[in-house]
């Protein structure tokens, strides 16, 4: 069941007002939501965090678990899910695939591209092609998102309904009489 498998990642809150840095922050951190392990707010925090996942901005899990506490999802679930699809190994993959699909979108001509680790490139060649990746970038992380939300659903609500197909099973009706 999904919900035995998202509690293994569960905070406690008391664990959480322990820590002196949450101490400002301690008044927003009071909704069952934010920690609990429910359908109604994993589903949308995983897809929360596919969605940012895709953005090609720094900071993913600070912007996570700000999001998360706007709309009122679970944080933990949302910054994990943001660290799953974007890591070290899948970011360069994404980001490629994002800044093409912008291109042929924009219809712009493949151009020779080269990639130096310098303020120079970043001043100059990230101009070039900051327009082609967010718009693929926004686009593929809406898409993945959304394939997310809904394929987490389905299986969350097929794995309760086998759950209670199998309850039933093992409890007889009250009132009814075995043979």
């Amino acid at each position: 069941m999904p919900r035995r498998f998202f509690r293994r990642f569960a905070l406690k809150r008391t664990h959480l007002k322990e820590q002196w840095f949450l101490a400002p922050f301690d008044h927003l951190l009071h909704d069952p939501n934010l920690w609990g392990i429910r359908r109604r707010s994993v589903t949308p925090a995983v897809a929360l965090g596919v969605f940012i996942a895709f953005l090609p901005f720094p900071g993913h899990f600070l912007l996570a678990a700000v999001l998360a506490v706007l709309m009122r999802v679970n944080i933990p679930v949302a910054v994990l899910a943001t660290l799953l699809v974007n890591n070290p190994v899948t970011m360069a993959p994404i980001y490629y695939v994002a800044f093409e699909v912008g291109g042929v979108l924009l219809g712009l001509q493949p151009q020779p591209f080269e990639f130096e680790p310098s303020i120079e490139w970043v001043l100059s060649g990230f101009v070039q092609i900051w327009k082609p990746l967010l718009l693929g970038c926004l686009l593929l992380g809406t898409f993945a998102a959304m394939l997310t939300y809904v394929a987490l659903d389905l299986v969350w609500r097929a794995s309760v309904a086998a759950y209670l197909a199998r309850r039933r099973a093992r409890t007889p009706l009250k009132g009814s009489r075995r043979i």
